[in-house]
């Protein structure tokens, strides 16, 4: 498996985190930041929290991501 392109800010590498998304040019696990959304952490605070190595942008993309997979894995669901 080599390095994949989820979206423009999200990406998979083998190398990086054991192939889970996360951020291009980071070491942040999307997961870790959906969470964050999920546990109602504003959005802002996410930056700070990773001093600004990922954007609003990117959090967005990552919201619209998971929503996507979800849709996807509930119309399999209906159709199976």
């Amino acid at each position: 498996m080599k390095r994949l392109k989820l979206g423009e800010y999200i990406v998979t590498d083998p190398d990086i985190c054991h192939g889970k998304p996360t951020f291009k040019g980071t070491r942040i696990m999307v997961k870790q930041v959906l969470d964050m959304v999920a546990e109602g952490t504003a959005w802002d605070e996410i930056i700070a929290e990773y001093d600004g190595a990922i954007s609003r942008e990117a959090i967005a993309e990552a919201v619209r991501v998971a929503s996507q997979s979800f849709s996807e894995k509930t119309a399999v669901r209906r159709a199976g």
